[in-house]
């Protein structure tokens, strides 16, 4: 059972950083282009892939990682793995506003497009935070990362 779990939580891993990654980058390239169509397109596009993918990783992620670890025999207390589910955590802070921004850019990119004009100036504000979330998320992923590969002994308390 050990070796399916692990491989579902490192699957569910690669998923969630994989579609970020891919998401992130396919927003950013839309954006660039500054046409409310393709921008309404691939926004469309990321929304669902965010709602199949990500959310669904993002569900069953602490599901395998709880019960690989009380297959492995890790008490959820060590230290890496507190960090790593403070985390989590502060990635989901950053995520879900994300999830409604990027509906709120897909809405306006549709309106601007389907009225033939440009982009809204409350577009580029969206943006702006959607683009300044990615970051810490982005690390955050790449820390989790690393506490799962590396299980560190860290002092916490």
């Amino acid at each position: 059972m050990e070796e399916i779990l692990r491989l579902a939580h490192v699957l569910g891993a690669a998923v969630l950083f994989g579609t970020g990654a891919g998401i992130a980058f396919f927003m950013v390239m839309a954006h660039r282009t500054r046409d409310p169509a393709t921008i309404a397109h691939v926004a469309g596009t990321v929304v669902v892939a965010d709602t199949i993918f990500t959310a669904t990783a993002a569900i069953l992620q602490p599901v395998t990682g709880a019960w690989l670890a009380h297959e492995v025999g890790w008490p959820l207390t060590e230290s890496w793995i507190v960090l790593s589910l403070a985390l989590y955590v502060l990635t989901g802070l950053f995520w879900l506003p994300v999830v409604f921004i990027q509906i709120k850019m897909r809405n306006l990119a549709r309106d601007a497009a389907a009225r033939g004009r440009r982009l809204p100036d409350s577009y580029f504000r969206l943006y702006r935070v959607w683009f300044a979330c990615g970051f810490p998320a982005f690390f955050s992923v790449i820390a989790i990362f690393w506490l799962m590969l590396n299980r560190p002994a860290i002092e916490l308390f």
